[in-house]
This record gives structure tokens, sequence and C-alpha cells, in this order.
């Protein structure tokens, strides 16, 4: 299995040493999420549960 291709928002911009979440998908559809300045640990999600998670962060962020 190849490495997954972490995608970050562009509202990170281009700065390296910024810390962000980021996203990646795999072959069976699964999504991995990410913080930057822990690479090493994923949480694997289901579409379903992360479309879940991020209308709960932003109906927090009202």
């Amino acid at each position: 299995m190849s490495d997954p291709v972490w995608q970050k928002s562009s509202f990170s911009g281009d700065d390296a040493s910024r810390d962000c979440v980021e996203v990646a998908s795999t072959p069976s559809g699964e999504r991995l999420l990410r913080e930057s300045d822990e690479p090493g640990t994923v949480l694997h999600m289901t579409p379903a549960s992360l479309r879940t998670l991020v209308g709960a962060l932003k109906d927090l962020s009202v």
C-alpha cells in the first residue's frame, strides 16, 4: 500500500512551520486525519463520521 497523500487547508498558508490539521483518503475510501506536528498519530474515519465532525466544529465556531 502506498503512503497517503496528505492535504491541508489553504488557510494554513505555505509556511511549513505552521501546525495544521491534515486529511488523506485511502484506496478503500477511509478518511485519515492528523495534526501536522504529530504525524504519527492518525485518526481513521468513515466519510460520514468526518462530515459529522466537521459539521460539529462549524457549529462551535458560530
